[in-house]
């Protein structure tokens, strides 16, 4: 068995409302950050997974985010790194 480093971002879907995005561009200028738009704050998961392979390790850590590190109703995910360790 190989142990395989992943990382999972989990944000709100386009159009949804973001809170926490709103409360941190209302908060940067006043530091003196007056260019910045658009903010969106999400989630960054790190997971090992032992698996023989590299595709059935990706497949079960897209079954964890489907079915517990995201809301598929309201939130997309994104497998951004897969590296053997």
């Amino acid at each position: 068995m190989t142990t395989f480093t992943f990382e999972v971002l989990v944000t709100l879907k386009d159009g949804l409302s973001d809170p926490q995005g709103k409360a941190v561009e209302s908060a940067l200028p006043s530091l003196g950050w007056t260019n910045v738009r658009h903010v969106r704050v999400g989630k960054h998961i790190e997971l090992e997974v032992e698996a023989h392979d590299e595709a059935s390790a990706l497949e079960q850590v897209r079954g964890m985010a489907v079915r517990l590190l995201s809301n598929p109703v309201i939130e997309d995910y994104q497998v951004l790194e897969v590296a053997p360790k």
